[in-house]
């Protein structure tokens, strides 16, 4: 089964305007001049000592009466902040405290900027507030600290709904956290946005289903969904049967079974799954005539009819599977059977004799 990957391209700063004005316009200053030497590269202390030097003037602008309400006294400091948070990529924890600070300022910024004169900016670093938001869930999850990684990719989809590599890291960090109820809705998410990797994502839902929750129901329900949306697909056929055979429904496992064949014939494992299907069925009448009074001929030779018919159905089904693989060991232990119970010595011989020299 392909397991999906994390994305991890880390994202950066982008570039906005800038003007003058007191504390606000040294921090349009310091704003202008990051962009243009400090934003890429670099020693990250540098760049953070440069962006709090900065941050401190709108510390002052925002509490000064004369600049309080001032749209760009918040959208500079949303700017600084959440370029601080994504410049800040050794410890997560302040880039999350200074990415709080810029998601608190641009939505004070939004409140005052009435006439639209900062929409820019404000523009500029709710991008940066989104980048840095995936950038702290990729290093979360690269540091093993799914947890982090989890709320961060989850917040990312919010902040942008139709993201799929964010909802696709979301539920692989749930995936870290073996929360497969988070995974799974991660993943349909990523789905229903029709994601290229839906098919691998619908696979490893099922594998989960099956083997880390043990709910067979949801896996089949899972299945259901993953073959109307890809028909062709043979790896839900074949996670479909195998569930008919472990729960004994052996008509649907039939049925699949038969499909699976059908669309692969050079397929020997297929081959030999549908003759079991069938011997399976002949040695369970066979148990069963155990308890039909030997007196009721009609019902026992009913019986031994239905057997022997179900037996000979099965053989073509072995003997294709050994010519497409010759060393099919579940065939040829099947076929031992057959012809054991057939008296069949020359071909009881023969398959004895190729296992044998399998196991040698």
């Amino acid at each position: 089964m392909k397991k999906v990957l994390l994305s991890i391209l880390l994202a950066g700063v982008g570039t906005a305007t800038f003007a003058q004005k007191g504390e606000v316009a040294e921090a349009k200053k310091a704003w202008g001049i990051y962009q243009l030497t400090g934003a890429t590269g670099g020693d990250i202390a540098k760049k953070l000592e440069t962006l709090n030097a900065a941050i401190k003037r709108t510390d002052a602008a925002i509490v000064h009466e004369k600049t309080k309400d001032l749209p760009e006294a918040w959208t500079y400091r949303a700017l600084l902040t959440s370029a601080a948070a994504l410049a800040d990529t050794a410890n997560l924890q302040n880039a999350d405290t200074y990415l709080k600070v810029a998601q608190e300022s641009v939505e004070k910024a939004k409140t005052l900027d009435t006439k639209g004169s900062e929409k820019e900016n404000i523009e500029q670093a709710q991008l940066n507030i989104s980048n840095a938001v995936r950038n702290i869930g990729v290093l979360a999850y690269q540091k093993k600290d799914f947890k982090t990684a989890y709320e961060k990719f989850n917040q990312a989809t919010v902040l942008n709904p139709t993201d799929t590599a964010m909802y696709l890291n979301a539920g692989i960090a749930a995936r870290g956290l073996e929360d497969y109820p988070k995974m799974i809705d991660s993943y349909k998410k990523v789905i229903s946005l029709n994601h290229p990797e839906s098919a691998a994502l619908y696979e490893e839902i099922v594998s989960t289903q099956l083997t880390a929750q043990k709910d067979t129901a949801a896996a089949m329900a899972s299945i259901t969904e993953a073959k109307a949306k890809y028909p062709e697909n043979i790896n839900f056929i074949t996670s479909e049967t195998q569930i008919y055979l472990q729960q004994g429904d052996v008509d649907k496992a039939e049925s699949a079974l038969t499909s699976l064949v059908a669309k692969q014939p050079g397929n020997a494992t297929f081959q030999a799954a549908l003759g079991n299907v069938y011997l399976q069925q002949a040695l369970k009448i066979q148990g069963n005539m155990n308890k039909i009074d030997a007196k009721n001929v009609k019902a026992m030779n009913a019986a031994k009819d239905k057997r022997d018919a179900l037996v000979e159905k099965s053989i073509p089904f072995f003997t294709k599977a050994l010519e497409i693989d010759p060393k099919n060991v579940g065939a040829l232990e099947n076929l031992k059977t057959i012809y054991t119970f057939k008296n069949d010595t020359k071909n009881y011989n023969d398959i004895k004799a190729r296992l044998d020299a399998i196991q040698q």
